[in-house]
């Protein structure tokens, strides 16, 4: 999937980096015993929140699909596109959802996740 970004083609992959990346980002993590461990569950926490127009959601979803660019994008400069009122935010939801839909490493997950 391609996004505009600042006038540049901004490349999304959702496969299996995706999913790594997204449980960085919102991932569960507990301590035990003074440990810090990595649950994941980041797809599972966030397609939902997608499904229903989070804002700050798609902002991290496409900043962790933005993995694979040589340049990757800011945080803020994807907030900046989500906030521009020129912006089709309805579409660029409906449109990341599509492509996760279609990605083999999250369907069955966007699938059965619902809102």
């Amino acid at each position: 999937m391609e996004v505009k970004l600042n006038g540049k083609a901004l490349q999304l992959n959702f496969g299996v980096r995706f999913v790594r990346e997204l449980d960085k980002i919102a991932g569960m993590e507990l301590t035990v015993k003074g440990v810090k461990q990595n649950f994941g569950m980041g797809l599972a926490r966030t397609v939902p929140s997608l499904k229903s127009y989070d804002a700050a959601v798609l902002s991290d979803v496409i900043y962790a699909a933005a993995w694979d660019n040589k340049s990757r994008p800011s945080r803020s400069e994807i907030d900046a596109l989500i906030d521009n009122p020129k912006t089709d935010i309805e579409g660029l939801f409906d449109t990341v959802l599509n492509e996760m839909a279609e990605a083999n490493a999250v369907k069955v997950a966007v699938k059965n996740l619902k809102a």
